[in-house]
């Protein structure tokens, strides 16, 4: 990440109100993603970064926190439909 100019962001160690939530994507992220090839350049990780997130975490990707759904399924079944009214 560091060859990309990309420089990792982090909270203070042991603080109480840090976000366990993003630093779980993140960490997510960085295991699935990030760590799994040599980025050459910004543009290439960014285009990655948004595919993943588009097209793999978003509408595909299941979540303990959701039940084991998708964050688009979970939308779906928690959703009223136009035919709830």
């Amino acid at each position: 990440m560091l060859d990309a100019g990309l420089v990792p962001s982090m909270g203070s160690i042991g603080d109480c109100y840090d976000n366990s939530l993003v630093e779980s994507f993140w960490g997510t992220m960085q295991l699935e993603l990030l760590d799994s090839r040599i980025w050459t350049t910004r543009a290439e990780i960014a285009m990655a970064i948004f595919e993943w997130i588009e097209y793999w975490y978003n509408p595909v990707r299941r979540h303990s926190s959701l039940g084991m759904l998708s964050p688009v399924d979970y939308e779906a079944v928690h959703t009223p439909s136009n035919h709830d009214h």
